[in-house]
C-alpha cells in the first residue's frame, strides 16, 4: 500500500505541470472567447449605415453635397444615427436636437475636438498639430464682451473704406470674392494687427489654396486640391513666423505698453503657461492660423448668401433698410459704429439667421471619442469620430414650418426650438467666434445695405457645395446706389 502511494503521489506530481499548462491555456481561451464576444456584441450593435470606398470612404459624397448626403442617410437608415467614413475616419454622424444636446453636454467628458488629418498636415507645424480648436478655447478672454465693443468701431471704418473702393464704383460686383477679402483683411487688422496691403495679400493668396484644399481627398500629387492646400501652408507658416519674429522684437525695444492696439499676437507673445514657459513661436502661428482660418471663411460665406438673400427678397431688404436708417438718424454724419448700434440690429440679425438655417456656412463640427457610449440604442467605440450637422435639423418641417421659405420672422420671440438650430455650436465648447462673427457679419451688411439696391445678375446662378456653400459665379449682384434712385 506504501508503495502504491508514492506511486500515486509521484504520478500527481508529474502530472501537475501538464495540468497547470492546460489550465492556463484553457484560461486564456476563455478570456479570448468572453473578449470576442464582448467586441463582437459591440460591433454588431453599431449604428446602421456603409463606409463607402476604401480610403476615401463617403468623403465626396460628404463634401460635394451636405446636405443630401445627411438626408438621404437618415431616411435610409435611421433619423437619430448612422455611420459612415470621412476623411479615413469611422465616424458616426448624430442627428437632431436631442443629439446636439447629447453632444455639447458631454463635450469634455465623452469628446474632445478633432479635425481631419489633411487640416494638420496642410496647415499646422506639427507640434501641438492636434490642439487646434483647444487653443482657440484657451483664448476666449480676447473674444470677450468688453474686447468686442472696441472692435466695432474698427470693423465699421474698414467696412466703409472697403465699399467705397471695391463696391461704389461699379454697376456689378462678385459678392463672394470680395467678403473674402474683407474678412480676411478684418483678420489680419485685428488678431495680428497687419494693415498693410501688400502683406495681407501675401497671407490671404496661400490662405484661400488652403481653404480650398484641406477637406480634399490627402492625395500629395501635383494638381491635386491637397498639393496646392500643403503648398500654401508652408508658405503662410514661413510669413508667420517672420511677423511673429518682427513683433518679438518690437515688444524688445518699446515694451508691451507702448505698441498701442493690442492684438492676439502680442497678447500671446506675453502670456504664459501654466509652468511658467512662453508660446514657441511655432505653437503661437498654430494659433494665429486657427484664429484666421475661423474667422473668414465662414463669416465671408455667410455675408454671401445673406446678400444673396436680401437681392432676392426685397421686402426683406425693404425691412432691413428700415431697420439701419432708424439707427442712423440717432448718429452724427461720420460718425463710426459703436456697440450700442449693433445691439440696435435685431430684425437685420433675424434676417442672417434665416439666411444661415437655408444656407449653412458651416456643416456642423467634428468630435474624437474618448469612451465608448450609447447613443439611440447603438454603440459607440472609443477611438471613432462624431459629427454632428446643422443639416439634420435645418429643413426640417418637425422644427421650422415650411422649411423651405425664406422668413426671418421664425426668429422673433423664443425663436425656434432648444438645439435645432446651431450654427455656432453649443456647450463649452460653443464657438469662441459667434459675437466676432455676429458683429462683422452685421457691420457689413449695414454698409452695403444703406449705400445700394441690389439686384441678382443671374437668378439661375447654381450654388455648390466644398463643404461650405459657394455660388458657381461668385454671387453676380448688380448695384443700384440709393442717391440714384
Amino acid at each position: 500500500m506504501v508503495g502504491l502511494s508514492v506511486h500515486v503521489l509521484f504520478d500527481c506530481e508529474s502530472m501537475a505541470p501538464v495540468l497547470l499548462f492546460v489550465l492556463t491555456i484553457a484560461s486564456i481561451l476563455l478570456i479570448l472567447t468572453l473578449i470576442s464576444q464582448i467586441f463582437k456584441t459591440q460591433n454588431s450593435n453599431l449604428p446602421p449605415g456603409k463606409t463607402g470606398w476604401p480610403v476615401l470612404g463617403e468623403t465626396l459624397a460628404f463634401t460635394s453635397s451636405p446636405e443630401k448626403f445627411v438626408h438621404d442617410r437618415m431616411n435610409m437608415h435611421s433619423s437619430d444615427i448612422f455611420k459612415t467614413c470621412i476623411a479615413g475616419e469611422r465616424m458616426a454622424v448624430l442627428c437632431g436636437p436631442s443629439a446636439n444636446k447629447f453632444i455639447f453636454s458631454n463635450e469634455t467628458k465623452l469628446f474632445n475636438p478633432w479635425w481631419p488629418r489633411s487640416v494638420s498636415q496642410a496647415l499646422l507645424f506639427a507640434k501641438n498639430a492636434g490642439k487646434i480648436s483647444s487653443f482657440l478655447e484657451e483664448d476666449h478672454s480676447f473674444l470677450k464682451l468688453d474686447s468686442m465693443q472696441n472692435y466695432v468701431p474698427i470693423m465699421d471704418s474698414m467696412a466703409k473704406d472697403h465699399v467705397d473702393t471695391k463696391w461704389s464704383n461699379f454697376d456689378e460686383v462678385k459678392v463672394h470674392p470680395l467678403a473674402k477679402e474683407f474678412t480676411f483683411a478684418l483678420a489680419c487688422r485685428i488678431f495680428i494687427n497687419c494693415g498693410n496691403p501688400n502683406r495681407v495679400r501675401d497671407l490671404m493668396v496661400p490662405f484661400f489654396a488652403v481653404a480650398e484644399g484641406i477637406m480634399s481627398a490627402p492625395v500629395n500629387f501635383p494638381g491635386t486640391p491637397f498639393r496646392g492646400a500643403v503648398k500654401g501652408g508652408k508658405i503662410i507658416k514661413q510669413r508667420l513666423l517672420e511677423i511673429i519674429n518682427e513683433r518679438k522684437m518690437e515688444i524688445a525695444e518699446k515694451g508691451i505698453v507702448n505698441l498701442g492696439f493690442q492684438d492676439l499676437l502680442s497678447m500671446l507673445l506675453v502670456s504664459s503657461l501654466e509652468d511658467g514657459k512662453f508660446f514657441s513661436p511655432e505653437e503661437i502661428a498654430n494659433k494665429i492660423i486657427g484664429y484666421l482660418i475661423a474667422s473668414f471663411y465662414t463669416t465671408s460665406t455667410a455675408i454671401t448668401f445673406v446678400l444673396n438673400h436680401l437681392a432676392e427678397y426685397p421686402h426683406v431688404y425693404d425691412k432691413v433698410l428700415e431697420e439701419q436708417v432708424e439707427i442712423a438718424k440717432s448718429k452724427e454724419a461720420g460718425e463710426m459704429l459703436k456697440w450700442a448700434d449693433v445691439q440696435k440690429m435685431k430684425y437685420t440679425w433675424n434676417a442672417v439667421c434665416e439666411s444661415m438655417r437655408l444656407e449653412p456656412p458651416a456643416q456642423g463640427a467634428f468630435k474624437e471619442v474618448l469612451t465608448d457610449f450609447n447613443f439611440a440604442g447603438f454603440n459607440i467605440p472609443k477611438g471613432w469620430k462624431v459629427l454632428w450637422t446643422v443639416h439634420s435639423t435645418n429643413k426640417n418641417p418637425n422644427y421650422f414650418a415650411d422649411p423651405e421659405k425664406f422668413d426671418p420672422s421664425r426668429f422673433e420671440g423664443t425663436g425656434p426650438r432648444p438645439f435645432a438650430f446651431v450654427p455656432f455650436g453649443g456647450g463649452p465648447r460653443m464657438c469662441a467666434g459667434k459675437e466676432y462673427a455676429r458683429i462683422e457679419i452685421l457691420v457689413f451688411v449695414r454698409n452695403v445695405v444703406t449705400r445700394f439696391r441690389m439686384k441678382k445678375a443671374n437668378p439661375n446662378e447654381k450654388i455648390m457645395h466644398n463643404p461650405e456653400p459657394f455660388p458657381t459665379e461668385g454671387l453676380r449682384i448688380c448695384l443700384q446706389s440709393h442717391g440714384k434712385c
